[in-house]
C-alpha cells in the first residue's frame, strides 16, 4: 500500500511518526515520573509539561521537514521526473543547480549518465531520421502516382476496417461521412451491397466489378474489389462519375500496422498504446457549458500511438448569437468569421462520426464534452466515449502539486505552439494530441500500461478535476 504513495508523501507520513512517537514517549516518560511521586505531586505540571513539549516538538518536526521536502524530497521528485521523461519521451530537460544543490553529487552523476547515453540514442536516431526522409519521399511519389490514375484506392484489413486511402478515396468518404482508418467499411456504403460484393469474392477468389450506394442510397459507386493474399481486399472506386477533381494534390493517409487486426478486448485490457483516440477541443462564446456556445472546433486522430496525418477536424461553428467582445480577445474569432459556418448540431454529428469507437481526448473534458452533451438529444447521438484528460494525465505523471496548464505541460514535454495557433480550436487539440502520444510511455514507465490502469490512478486525483468514465474504467 504505501509503495503506491508519491515519496514526498511517504516522507510526510515518516515525520508524523516522527512527531507521534516522540509524543508518545514523552507522555509515558511523564507518567513514569507522575507515578513514581504520586501522592506528594500534583498532575498539572506534568500535563502541563506534556502539552508544551508536544507543540513544540511537532513544530519542529513540522519545521524540519519543509526544509526536508523543500529541499531534498521535491528535488529528488524533479530529477527522478526529469530523467523518466529522458528515458521514454525523448524530452531533454536542464536539471537546475540551484533546486539540486542539497543533493550532493547525485544530480550531476545522473546527468552525466543519461547524456552519455543520450549520445549512443542520438545516433540511432539520425540513421531513423534519414530512413524516414527516404521512406517519406517515397511515400510522395506514390502518392503523386496514385493522384494520376483516375481511381480511388483504399485498402482493407481482413476485419473490414480501412487500412489505407489515397486522397481521392478521401474525397468521395468526405461526401458520405469523415474519413478515418480503423474504420469499418460498413460505416460509408450499403451494408447489404457491400456484404454481397465480398461474399462473391470471396467465392471466386478473383477480382470482381460491382456496383455500391452510400447508406442513402443517392449516390453510386462503380467499384471493384480485388482480393490479397494477407485475407483483406483492395476497393477501386472510379472517379470518372464522381466529384473529384483529379489535379488536386491529396495525402496519401494509411497505417499498415492495421492489416494485424488485434483480437478484440474490453477497453479497460486494451493497451495505452493500442488506443484508437481523438484528441479535440473547442473554443466558445464564454466558460459555461450550459449557458455558451461552440464557434470553433478542433480534432485529431491518434492510431497506435501516432497522429494520422490528413484526419482532422477544423470548422467555425455557427453559435447563433453575437460572439462578445472579450472573447474575441482571447481566439481572435469574429462574428463575419462564423457567417455561413454549419451549426453546431451538423458539426457535432460529424464529430460524433469522426470520433467513432474512439476515446476521447481533452485538456479539461468536462469543459469541452459538456457542450456535446447537452446537445445530445438534439443531434440524436450519445456522447458516451471513453475519455482521457490531459490535466488529470499530468498529474498522475508530474504530481498534483505541479502546474497542469495546457502551456505548462507542452514546456515540461518539449512541446512547442506556434503563437498562431494557441487558443485556436485546431492548435489546442494538436498539442493535446502530442501531450497525450509523450505522456504514454511515462505513464507506462509507472507501470500504468492499459486504459482501465490509467483511469484507476487518475481517479485518485478527482479533487483536481471531475472524471467523465462512468462505464469505463
Amino acid at each position: 500500500m504505501l509503495s503506491r504513495l508519491s515519496l514526498r508523501l511517504r516522507i510526510f507520513l515518516f515525520f508524523c511518526l516522527l512527531a507521534t512517537g516522540a509524543v508518545a514517549l514523552a507522555g509515558a516518560a511523564l507518567w513514569f515520573g507522575w507515578s513514581r511521586a504520586q501522592g506528594t505531586l500534583p498532575a498539572a505540571p506534568f500535563v502541563t509539561a506534556f502539552i508544551v513539549f508536544a507543540l513544540l516538538n511537532t513544530a519542529l518536526l513540522a519545521g524540519v521537514w519543509l526544509l526536508f521536502d523543500e529541499n531534498l524530497a521535491k528535488p529528488i521528485q524533479m530529477l527522478s521526473t526529469n530523467l523518466r521523461l529522458r528515458a521514454h519521451s525523448g524530452v531533454d530537460k536542464d536539471l537546475c543547480p540551484e533546486s539540486t544543490k542539497y543533493l550532493g553529487d547525485l544530480a550531476t552523476a545522473a546527468d552525466a549518465v543519461t547524456r552519455t547515453l543520450s549520445a549512443g540514442v542520438m545516433d540511432t536516431a539520425a540513421q531513423v531520421a534519414r530512413e524516414t526522409e527516404r521512406l517519406r519521399t517515397e511515400s510522395k511519389r506514390l502518392t503523386a502516382l496514385l493522384t494520376e490514375i483516375p481511381v480511388a484506392t483504399i485498402l482493407v484489413n481482413p476485419a473490414q476496417e480501412i487500412v489505407l486511402y489515397d486522397g481521392q478515396a478521401a474525397d468521395i468518404l468526405r461526401q458520405i461521412a469523415p474519413p478515418r482508418l480503423k474504420a469499418p467499411l460498413g460505416d460509408y456504403f450499403d451494408a447489404a451491397g457491400l456484404a454481397a460484393a465480398q461474399d462473391q469474392m470471396s467465392r471466386t477468389k478473383a477480382e470482381i466489378s460491382t456496383e455500391l450506394h452510400d447508406h442513402s442510397g443517392a449516390r453510386r459507386y462503380k467499384v471493384r474489389l480485388k482480393p490479397l493474399g494477407e485475407g483483406g481486399y483492395m476497393l477501386l472506386l472510379d472517379t470518372q462519375e464522381t466529384e473529384v477533381d483529379p489535379t488536386k494534390a491529396r495525402p496519401l493517409v494509411y497505417d499498415f500496422d492495421l492489416m494485424e487486426t488485434a483480437q478484440a478486448c474490453d477497453i479497460r485490457d486494451t493497451p495505452l498504446r493500442s488506443l484508437c483516440c481523438v484528441a479535440f477541443d473547442t473554443e466558445t462564446t464564454g466558460l459555461s457549458p450550459q449557458d455558451d456556445h461552440v464557434i470553433q472546433l478542433g480534432a485529431v486522430r491518434i492510431l497506435n500511438g501516432r497522429l494520422v496525418e490528413g484526419e482532422v477536424i477544423d470548422t467555425y461553428v455557427d453559435p447563433k448569437r453575437p460572439i462578445p467582445p472579450a472573447s474575441t480577445k482571447i481566439h481572435r474569432i469574429t462574428d463575419d468569421d462564423v457567417r455561413n459556418a454549419p451549426d453546431f448540431d451538423t458539426v457535432g454529428r460529424d464529430f460524433h462520426h469522426f470520433a467513432r469507437d474512439a476515446v476521447l481526448v481533452a485538456h479539461n473534458a468536462p469543459f469541452d464534452i459538456g457542450f456535446f452533451r447537452r446537445s445530445a438529444d438534439r443531434m440524436g447521438v450519445a456522447w458516451d466515449h471513453p475519455v482521457l484528460d490531459t490535466v488529470l494525465l499530468s498529474a498522475v505523471v508530474f504530481g498534483t502539486t505541479a502546474e497542469h496548464s495546457l502551456d505548462a505541460l507542452c514546456d515540461r514535454l518539449g512541446i512547442t505552439i506556434p503563437p498562431d495557433l494557441r487558443h485556436t480550436a485546431l492548435g489546442d487539440a494538436q498539442a493535446t494530441a502530442e501531450a497525450l502520444v509523450k505522456l504514454t510511455p511515462l505513464l507506462e514507465g509507472k507501470g500504468l500500461t492499459t486504459f482501465g490502469h490509467v483511469i484507476t490512478e487518475t481517479r485518485r486525483h478527482g479533487r483536481l478535476i471531475q472524471d467523465l468514465n462512468t462505464s469505463h474504467g
